[in-house]
């Protein structure tokens, strides 16, 4: 099948590329529609690696897609030949002990898409468990079907966070995944919500949602742009979704008692944290690896027309221009968001 593979580091080729992809009773085969770009893609591309995951050997790209069925197996129920869905793409052992607890994701032996040695979506056809296969509604584009995957994490974020209605949010961090938990903090209850982050163009962005404002924090002090929206209390819910050691400097002060940091960057190297400060304020402190349990509600807000993700699509290039969308990706535009590639241009 034709796949976008990445042969090695800053080397890509669009070609046909042989997969073993058995059908079992329990999956589908999808055929794949759109195809989003995420940061961990591009990493993977310019460095070859992400911590242990190193690619030693080709790997096809991309984890955030969308498609049609056009296989079922045997055992499955629910899902026909034509149905439009979204994938989640981390296939854990439902049998082992994380999975029995309530946490899959965090399953040892996840098989998670794009991540090697797994080869991932950027391709015309995949098997899939249906188990992880999630239909789409008639008015969910294939385009937003695509930006499930990321505003998974978003969701995911804010479910932890616990958000109460008229709550105040802080978002540091307006990348991708700062701008789906600002969205998903919205869409959660949040009555306030607030993205910092240094890149005025990326704020932007985010201004244009109705009920989210925005700070640079080159122009000020968060803490003090805090505590004048909430008359010195702090906020409900802090999130870190910059991956920044710098944030976590005053990252504490930003918080009421009673609050709720959640962690979503990941900082390459070690942070300082003060114990003591988030015990003075009996801070209760989440983090998130990817997502569990929340693919049909965040399918469900992007239905309602809760959440509107059409205005972070940067730009769509066809497939047979995929090396292209990677170069543009990789030079890490301000003004971009996400970048899809439409892999068949009948399901569009």
């Amino acid at each position: 099948m034709k796949s976008l593979v990445l042969e090695e580091k800053l080397r890509l080729s669009l070609r046909d590329f042989d997969r073993a992809q058995r059908m079992g009773p329990a999956d589908v085969r999808i055929r794949i529609a759109r195809v989003g770009i995420c940061g961990s893609d591009v990493h993977y591309y310019k460095h070859g690696r992400i911590g242990q995951f190193v690619v030693n050997q080709p790997m096809v790209l991309g984890h955030e897609a969308s498609g049609v069925v056009i296989e079922v197996g045997e055992e499955v129920e629910g899902l026909a030949p034509g149905d439009r869905v979204c994938m989640e793409p981390g296939i854990p052992n439902t049998a082992s002990r994380a999975s029995l607890e309530g946490h899959y994701n965090l399953d040892p032996s996840v098989r998670f898409w794009a991540t090697p040695p797994i080869h991932g979506c950027l391709t015309t056809e995949v098997v899939h468990p249906a188990a992880f296969t999630f239909k789409l509604p008639a008015d969910v584009s294939m385009a937003e079907g695509a930006m499930v995957e990321p505003f998974a994490v978003g969701l995911h974020s804010a479910t932890k966070a616990k958000i109460k209605p008229g709550s105040t949010a802080v978002v540091v961090g307006c990348g991708p995944i700062g701008l789906m938990v600002a969205l998903a903090a919205q869409a959660s209850g949040a009555g306030q919500v607030l993205v910092a982050d240094l890149s005025e163009e990326k704020l932007a962005i985010a201004a244009r949602y109705p009920g989210v404002a925005t700070f640079n924090i080159r122009h000020g002090s968060l803490v003090e742009k805090v505590a004048e929206l909430t008359g010195g209390w702090g906020a409900d819910a802090i999130f870190e979704a910059s991956g920044s050691a710098q944030a976590f400097e005053t990252l504490l002060e930003l918080g009421a008692p009673g609050s709720t940091l959640v962690l979503v960057g990941m900082p390459i190297d070690p942070v300082p944290f003060d114990v003591i400060r988030a015990q003075s304020k009996e801070m209760r402190i989440e983090t998130i690896f990817r997502y569990a349990n929340v693919y049909p509600k965040a399918v469900a807000l992007i239905a309602s027309g809760k959440v509107d993700l059409k205005p972070l699509i940067s730009a769509t290039f066809p497939f047979d221009q995929s090396i292209a969308a990677f170069e543009r990706a990789a030079e890490g535009r301000a003004t971009d968001i996400k970048l899809q590639i439409v892999v068949d241009e009948s399901y569009a």
